[in-house]
């Protein structure tokens, strides 16, 4: 059929309109596939992400062993003497144990006696390589947000060789210890204290000290930096007759705060040893404001402080 002159004007006009239709259809900036599917805002996806790490922590936590609260002032006094050396201790939230060591045939056996000592027994088996684990594991802790811990080394014999041997094995755990460089202290999750046959002026004299020394009551009035000396322990029998039975006698209750103050006014800590184990001579020693109490009755010292009214 052949179109008049006006329907071929409108045709013409209607493909014109369709065909600048097309050309801006066709120009249009196309929006990409995902983003039609995925239209969540970034900062969502960041939300959610952070939600799912949280979880996992939580979840990471939750099946970590559950950590006692842990016992600034509870000392596991011969720790390695329990069933479970340094385990036991921590499992009652002591942040404070005592290790007696013996050097023989180049090893750093723990022991009380001599005759006593065992291959398998070594400082790093029992003590330096589980504190360092679980430093690592804690964010850099014994107790996860606890406060630092003591590991008190007693060198039985030997002191000059026996400390010699130490430095050299704990220079492979600094990154957990407190260390002194030139007079400068970087504290760490475990300070070394040494005890028993201490060599004094070699501790003293050495420019990088990974333990300071367990200075006694006639050390009150030294003038050892702290970092040095941090702690002065001494026989409770020497000192004082009070054996926890009855009202301890005020003029011992005097003497032992004074104890307490001239060490803290130095910046050391104060430990007895020899101390009986009941609750009238743990109350006074605590009211005295001594800082580590000796036991070797874990879960008896471990009641009797949690009992204790928050100070």
């Amino acid at each position: 059929m052949t179109l008049g002159p006006l329907a071929s004007a409108v045709a013409t006009g209607d493909n014109r309109r369709h065909n600048l239709r097309c050309r801006i259809q066709h120009d249009k900036p196309r929006e990409h596939p995902m983003k039609r599917r995925h239209n969540r805002p970034f900062a969502t996806l960041v939300v959610l992400a952070l939600a799912v790490a949280a979880a996992a922590d939580l979840a990471a936590r939750a099946a970590e062993p559950a950590q006692p609260k842990p016992l600034a002032n509870a000392h596991a006094h011969n720790d390695y003497e329990h069933e479970r050396p340094l385990f036991d201790a921590l499992d009652h939230g002591f942040c404070s144990v005592e290790a007696d060591i013996y050097l023989v045939d180049g090893a750093l056996l723990v022991a009380h006696n001599r005759r006593d000592v065992k291959p398998g027994r070594t400082l790093e088996a029992l003590y330096l390589d589980p504190l360092l684990a679980r430093v690592r594991a804690n964010g850099g802790r014994v107790f996860r947000d606890g406060p630092p811990f003591t590991l008190l080394i007693d060198i039985k014999a030997d002191g000059e060789r026996a400390y010699a041997a130490l430095v050299e094995r704990l220079a492979s755990y600094a990154e957990m210890l407190t260390v002194v460089r030139d007079g400068q202290a970087r504290p760490g999750a475990v300070t070394v204290v040494i005890s028993g046959d201490r060599p004094i002026d070699r501790i003293a004299a050495d420019d990088v000290r990974y333990a300071g020394i367990d200075g006694r009551m006639s050390d009150l009035d030294s003038d050892a930096p702290a970092n040095l000396m941090p702690l002065v322990s001494d026989n409770w029998i020497s000192h004082f007759r009070w054996r926890g039975t009855g009202e301890m006698p005020e003029a011992e209750r005097a003497k032992l705060r004074g104890f307490v103050a001239k060490a803290h006014a130095k910046g050391r800590r104060v430990r007895f040893w020899a101390i009986p184990a009941n609750a009238a001579m743990w109350s006074e020693l605590s009211n005295a404001g001594v800082d580590l109490i000796n036991t070797d009755d874990l879960a008896g010292l471990e009641r009797f402080l949690r009992a204790q009214p928050a100070k």
